[in-house]
């Protein structure tokens, strides 16, 4: 990435976690990224395993950088914290498709591109769906896994929750959600890892008083089906679902990317794919604009566009990098099928 002309085939590299604790969502990644070259024709895909590890990955980007156009950076907050944190001490400009923190999206403007919506906004449309289905009556509890990324969405929706004039709203680690005083009607919110949320909705099933509507990140993902005994009616949030219904202006349209992966693949993907395939859909649309790979150029490109591709919304805060368009989709298991649910907006 040294600031020439781009070549007449695009490298786009990206270390992505094929081993490890993040390899189910850093392998979807992989063949998102696959399935995007396929179909662009004219770009290569240069990919490297980061092992789930911050350390090996510190050792990797540079080398992948070095070796591509545009460089993505890997699956995962804490990742892609240290991606952020390189990127931003060697110079490079890094398109993030695998970290949504609030903090992780603003540390590093002019080096980080964020496709995904913060975290903070996470749980938007279902506090949204609540308030003109449920009301805002009842009690709602919000538990946060050990990590930053949990305690950022649970904050966010925290803050949205009173906003929108929820009267009754408690939140903190899982342990102390589900033990203290459980009232006959409540709501349950849960953020943390994959694990972390399966675990508090098969614990808060098992309750005396179990939550009348249960949301969790991880229910957002079609895994869950197989972590949690009993998933119907558990509403969860995704960074994509299938059948949006927005036509995208950049890269492959919705069918044509999910006919090509499921060729691949064999199966669907989970929105880790798409949000890697839109990243290399923009990233390369930035950089074949700019006809440059210099971080100046390619920055320039990506703080003025106002776009969609197969993921969605994109547009950037031109100040800090940070996704400020991209919504992120409401779910909800209905006999072991994962569908979306229909959203109004409600309040600022």
């Amino acid at each position: 990435m040294d600031g020439h002309r781009i070549s007449r085939r695009l490298r786009v590299g990206a270390c992505l976690s094929l081993s490890g604790r993040f390899a189910p969502f850093g392998r979807q990644a992989a063949h998102g990224l696959r399935t995007w070259a396929l179909l662009d024709g004219e770009a290569d895909v240069l990919i490297e395993d980061d092992a789930s590890d911050v350390r090996k990955l510190r050792g990797l980007l540079p080398d992948v950088a070095a070796r591509c156009d545009v460089l993505l950076g890997p699956y995962s907050t804490v990742l892609m914290r240290a991606a952020g944190d390189i990127a931003a001490d060697s110079g490079l400009l890094v398109w993030n498709h695998g970290g949504s923190g609030d903090d992780v999206e603003v540390a590093h403007p002019g080096h980080v591109v964020s496709v995904l919506t913060p975290t903070s906004r996470y749980m938007e449309p279902f506090l949204c769906y609540l308030a003109t289905t449920a009301g805002t009556s009842p009690e709602l509890r919000i538990a946060h896994g050990k990590g930053t990324f949990g305690r950022q969405v649970a904050s966010g929706a925290d803050a949205r929750a009173r906003r929108l004039g929820f009267a009754q709203v408690i939140m903190g680690r899982a342990a102390a959600i589900l033990a203290d005083d459980l009232p006959t009607d409540w709501i349950l919110i849960t953020a943390g890892t994959f694990e972390e949320d399966t675990d508090t909705v098969t614990r808060a099933h098992l309750l005396a008083r179990p939550p009348r509507i249960t949301c969790a990140v991880a229910a957002g993902v079609r895994n869950f089906r197989h972590a949690v005994e009993h998933p119907d009616g558990t509403f969860g949030i995704a960074q994509w679902f299938q059948g949006s219904g927005q036509e995208p202006l950049l890269g492959p349209s919705e069918r044509d990317f999910l006919d090509a992966y499921d060729r691949a693949v064999g199966e669907m993907p989970d929105y880790p794919a798409i949000q890697a395939a839109a990243a290399a859909a923009l990233a390369a649309h930035c950089a074949r604009n700019a006809d440059s790979i210099d971080r100046d150029h390619l920055w320039l490109a990506a703080t003025v566009l106002d776009t969609s591709t197969i993921y969605g919304a994109f547009k950037i805060d031109q100040i800090t990098g940070a996704q400020v368009s991209h919504q992120t989709a409401l779910t909800c298991w209905t006999n072991t099928e994962l569908i979306a649910v229909k959203v109004q907006a409600v309040g600022s």
